[in-house]
């Protein structure tokens, strides 16, 4: 009985927030009726972005989506949040159609360009989109860095650092190692 009650209060209150972000950014969020997202979800969409949740997603407490400036973040339907996840574009985020999410994950679009005269005081960012196919399960604490692309029906186990093109039907696990290289600046 209590879960219905939370999933009714969730539902009630995750549309009222996207109405109001919608009066706010009329033609930045787009939506459907059917989401439930936790009244502790941020939900940041910078000037000129695009947000896209598709139908029947869910939000669990501590999630962030942010688009920042000119970026696009697509969700697909069905598409599962566990708490903690973390989603930043400044380019282009796209996540398929009956995705899972693991506690704590997150996915960035962007890297900071440290090579730049200023190093990281300049603010500027290398980007590339991230595209996550249908049907895949995220294990918890991974990471997904700027131009990874994810084929449908994957798995990615959980404290895995991804970046790169992974194809269909495809289980990634991330391997240990440790690299050390010295970083050259641009001049």
């Amino acid at each position: 009985m209590i879960k219905v009650i939370r999933a009714f209060v969730y539902l009630a209150y995750s549309f009222v927030k996207l109405c109001l972000i919608k009066l706010v950014r009329f033609k930045e969020l787009n939506f459907t009726f059917i989401n439930l997202i936790s009244p502790l979800t941020e939900i940041n969409i910078g000037k000129n972005s695009k947000v896209n949740l598709g139908k029947r997603v869910q939000i669990r407490s501590g999630c962030k989506l942010n688009a920042r400036h000119n970026s696009e973040l697509t969700i697909g339907d069905r598409a599962f949040f566990n708490h903690g996840c973390m989603i930043t574009s400044h380019e282009k985020i796209i996540v398929g159609n009956d995705v899972q999410f693991g506690p704590n994950v997150l996915i960035y679009d962007h890297d900071h360009d440290f090579r730049t005269v200023e190093g990281l005081k300049g603010s500027e960012f290398k980007t590339a989109e991230v595209v996550i196919g249908n049907n895949v399960w995220i294990g918890a604490n991974t990471i997904i860095l700027r131009g990874t692309i994810i084929g449908d029906n994957c798995v990615v186990g959980a404290g895995s650092v991804i970046k790169g093109i992974y194809s269909d039907d495809t289980i990634i696990i991330q391997k240990r190692e440790q690299i050390e290289k010295t970083i050259v600046r641009n001049m």
